[in-house]
């Protein structure tokens, strides 16, 4: 309940800011990285990638971890809240989070982002295939620390 509110708090402040103020919501490791082509699921070998996300409630800015002039911008369409389904349980529930797309360069991108996890659905304009990228809430151990030390939250 304490995550959903600082979520919810964080996203709120950050529409009271000017446009050009982006703001750390967090950051997020990446746990899954697979594509789907017909009825194929494929996973992605991917190296350890931890991924910094900046709001200024308007649009969400991700970027890669230590790689600050690269980063890809998504407008907010939606922020209230996102359906999310627990391990073990049957039923949905929506959780505070945003939603937001990029097209740039005939590339459909949607972003579903939680203060637990953050979802990447990548659609390729002239391809059947889809790519999914999954990366959940992490916890820097020092500031000074490299990737490897920064270790997924358990909800």
């Amino acid at each position: 309940m304490k995550h959903r509110l600082l979520l919810a708090s964080t996203f709120l402040l950050s529409g009271l800011l000017s446009a050009s103020e982006f703001k750390h919501v967090g950051s997020y490791l990446l746990q899954a990285h697979f594509k789907i082509t017909g009825q194929q699921v494929m996973p992605i070998p991917m190296k350890p990638l931890a991924f910094s996300v900046f709001t200024d409630g308007v649009r969400i800015r991700v970027t890669a971890e230590g790689d600050d002039e690269s980063h890809t911008t998504y407008e907010i369409y939606r922020s209230d809240g996102i359906e999310h389904q627990r391990k073990g349980e049957g039923a949905l529930e929506v959780v505070p989070g945003l939603q937001a797309t990029c097209n740039l360069g005939g590339i459909f991108r949607h972003l579903r982002l939680s203060r637990e996890s953050m979802t990447i659905t990548t659609f390729p304009g002239v391809s059947d295939q889809t790519i999914i990228s999954h990366a959940v809430l992490a916890e820097r151990k020092n500031e000074t620390a490299q990737i490897e030390s920064i270790t997924p939250i358990q909800p």
